[in-house]
């Protein structure tokens, strides 16, 4: 069971200027973090526009960046659906065609009561026999999920490999990782409102589920380098102050609009959001370029 470590990169999916899915670029992006020290990648979060994908979209990306990954790095891909059956169906198809893992979160705007967000996600857990993780993301989806869920959860299903935690208490990190720490690997992300990385590194966590690592890939994955020596400590400390900067433009607005506009910047086609997602505006894009210069990001991995 792979189970994601470090510096876990949430990607955008590339459009062409007829808003159509650009493999080229997607492959180039598979490419250069497995150049650059990631980890992993998840592909279909929230990052990836994935609820602005229509079915046959996100079947293609699963079964051709799927097969492109194999032997350059572990891939997980978002399968949640609007309902039960059709997230199955997604995941069942991602496990055939030899998918790393699959992501699942709470199905958006419904806001199940705590019983159904349990039973969703063990439903849809056993679905599958290959890793799966869960993004716990309540600002998106209106629903947190319980510790409890995910402990129990830890214990009922052995594919269950990962947690990643958007949200801003360190005590619901504290107590999955002091509950189900030996089975279940927790990974934040790196939100700087809610400052939580060196938080869950500290209590034993496992690494970054991030956008950041995007555009400092190499930086990222020292950051979110799990804590084995007092060093490891300072440097991330030293790292997470030096490019606070970058990851508060990176969240201004809605993912993944700064995003996008990171990567143009750095010569990657990436396109633009797709409606109803606006482009980086000309000021966004200007305080985005001078942050990128300014921390040599555009030198080093410009293409």
């Amino acid at each position: 069971m792979i189970r994601p470590v470090g510096s876990w990169v949430a990607v955008p999916t590339p459009f062409s200027p007829n808003n159509e899915i650009d493999f080229d670029v997607f492959k180039d992006i598979v490419d250069f973090h497995a150049a650059h020290e990631t980890s992993a990648l998840l592909i279909m979060g929230s990052a990836g526009e994935t609820t602005m994908l229509s079915m046959d979209e996100k079947r293609r990306i699963i079964q051709e960046i799927s097969s492109y990954s194999k032997g350059k790095l572990p891939v997980f891909f978002g399968t949640t659906c609007s309902t039960t059956e059709e997230t199955i169906k997604l995941s069942q198809f991602a496990e055939g065609k030899d998918s790393d893992g699959v992501l699942f979160v709470v199905p958006p705007y419904v806001t199940p009561p705590e019983t159904a967000v349990y039973e969703f996600l063990r439903t849809v857990i056993d679905s599958v026999r290959i890793p799966t993780a869960v993004y716990n993301n309540p600002s998106r989806v209106g629903v947190n999920i319980d510790p409890d869920i995910l402990v129990n959860l830890s214990e009922e299903c052995d594919n269950f490999v990962a947690d990643k935690e958007a949200m801003g208490s360190v005590s619901q990190i504290s107590e999955v990782l002091s509950r189900a720490n030996k089975r279940l690997h927790v990974l934040c992300c790196d939100y700087p409102a809610y400052s939580i990385l060196m938080p869950t590194l500290a209590l034993g966590g496992h690494g970054a589920a991030n956008i950041g690592g995007n555009l400092i890939p190499e930086e990222m994955a020292t950051m979110a380098k799990p804590w084995t020596s007092f060093q490891d400590v300072e440097r991330c400390r030293e790292l997470y102050f030096r490019y606070q900067p970058l990851l508060k433009l990176l969240y201004t607005v809605t993912n993944p609009i700064m995003i996008k506009a990171g990567y143009r910047l750095l010569g990657f086609e990436v396109g633009v959001p797709r409606k109803p997602l606006p482009d980086a505006t000309p000021k966004d894009l200007k305080d985005l370029k001078e942050e990128l210069e300014r921390i040599g990001a555009v030198q080093k991995y410009g293409k």
